[in-house]
């Protein structure tokens, strides 16, 4: 099933205590982890078992969309018949990991997404996610590629020290499941690995405006 947005809530444990393998971080790479996520999506069908064990393979489709947890008074089966449900901290996490807003459940972001997104007279949604499809991926694995710091919009994701970092208000916000941590300054010379695909930085930097999982601010 490649349907874009439907409701549902965070996944109950398939044994009463293991987490599923849902969560995903910015490098688009899947986890059990307890945390909960603001934000759900799908990579356009299912790549989980029967056992609601993750399968192999990570994506059915390039229409990798993030969504809502609740719409229209929906409800799923998680990871049950149908497509695999994922979830995200919050959209600069999904965005980072190759994902774009969902034209059902967040039709008016998707709109505004696809204005932001460069060159895209004409575009509609299987256009935009080739060109995304492209930028997220190289050889079936994330693709970095290279910009300044000062020239990234908010939004943007980036690997400082390691580990994922976002790019907001003139500083560097640390990523974790739990949230972000307190935030850096932004040497803003400096030249790092970028997470989020170009085009979607292209669409920030024009002026779409994510969700963002609040506050941002200094955590243990």
């Amino acid at each position: 099933m490649n349907a874009e947005g439907k409701s549902t809530t965070n996944p109950a444990p398939p044994d009463g205590g293991r987490p599923l393998q849902n969560r995903v971080d910015p490098f688009g790479e899947f986890h059990a982890v307890a945390a909960r996520g603001a934000m759900m999506g799908n990579r356009g069908g299912r790549i989980h078992r029967d056992d609601r064990t993750l399968s192999p393979r990570r994506w059915t489709s390039k229409r990798w969309i993030v969504c809502v947890c609740e719409f229209k008074g929906r409800r799923r089966d998680v990871w049950g018949r149908f497509y695999t449900e994922l979830f995200f901290l919050d959209e600069p996490t999904a965005l980072a990991a190759g994902h774009r807003p969902c034209f059902e459940c967040r039709r008016t972001a998707a709109k505004a997404f696809l204005a932001a997104f460069p060159d895209s007279a004409g575009f509609g949604a299987d256009a935009m996610d080739d060109v995304l499809h492209r930028e997220r991926l190289s050889d079936g694995h994330k693709r970095l590629w290279r910009s300044r710091l000062g020239a990234l919009p908010d939004g943007a994701m980036i690997v400082w020290e390691g580990r994922a970092h976002a790019v907001r208000g003139g500083r560097l916000a640390p990523w974790s499941f739990g949230g972000y941590g307190a935030p850096l300054p932004l040497p803003t010379a400096f030249e790092v690995d970028v997470l989020t695909p170009p085009s979607t930085v292209a669409a920030l930097s024009a002026g779409y405006r994510p969700q963002w999982a609040e506050p941002v601010a200094a955590t243990p």
